[in-house]
């Protein structure tokens, strides 16, 4: 095989990609637009987030642990839970309070809340770096036949191929910017949704089965 026979090769495979990195941008482009919602949403639902309120709810959902009513305890601490994960991890640390493991135990179910954070950020995160990429191959591939309909005199094929390859570019750099912005905000309220559990752990690991009226679950 010849140097010429490897450079068609690459030709014939560059050519091929192009309609799978034309639709892959779209998908990432609904991608992105479907996690803007999302984002917009989770930012609506800790708008009346407060350290006043967590305060006060914290110490109502202590009250009811001494009175020995779990589910009153978690019902006192869902206002300030700003997600369903949020609020499953609240009702993990409640049904656990007092237990002899409390450090190990809450640390655990701390961790695991941060890693499903983690993995929410991952999807942004990766259409950061995929929405340019995506721009640049869907940029420099069609130039490649742009470049050789222009040596035959065709302005009109190297006319298309350029106006595919700038669109696919600002379709590219939309998507990693708004994506870049997701990531951002998403890293700030998952770390006060973190903070804000943390809190709480913090003030249920100070009870122990003696000053509960029932012995924890």
């Amino acid at each position: 095989m010849s140097a010429h026979d490897i450079e068609q090769v690459i030709f014939d495979v560059t050519s091929w990609l192009l309609v799978p990195v034309l639709l892959a941008t779209l998908v990432a482009l609904a991608a992105v637009l479907i996690e803007l919602g999302r984002v917009v949403v989770e930012v609506l639902q800790r708008r009346e987030r407060s350290l006043a309120r967590l305060e006060a709810r914290t110490s109502e959902a202590e009250a009811a642990l001494f009175g020995g009513d779990t589910a009153k305890a978690i019902r006192r601490l869902d206002p300030v839970s700003s997600s369903a994960r949020m609020a499953d991890t609240i009702g993990a640390l409640v049904e656990c309070a007092g237990r002899a493991d409390w450090d190990e135990w809450s640390a655990k179910v701390l961790a695991d809340f941060d890693y499903e954070s983690m993995r929410r950020l991952e999807r942004t995160r990766i259409l950061v770096r995929a929405g340019p990429a995506l721009g640049l191959m869907g940029t420099l591939i069609p130039l490649a036949p742009g470049l050789a309909a222009l040596s035959r005199g065709d302005t009109a094929k190297l006319s298309e191929d350029l106006r595919i390859a700038f669109s696919v570019t600002i379709l590219g750099l939309f998507i990693g910017a708004v994506a870049f912005g997701i990531s951002l905000i998403r890293d700030r309220i998952y770390s006060q949704d973190l903070s804000d559990l943390e809190f709480v752990a913090a003030s249920l690991g100070r009870l122990s089965p003696q000053q509960l009226a029932v012995e924890p679950s």
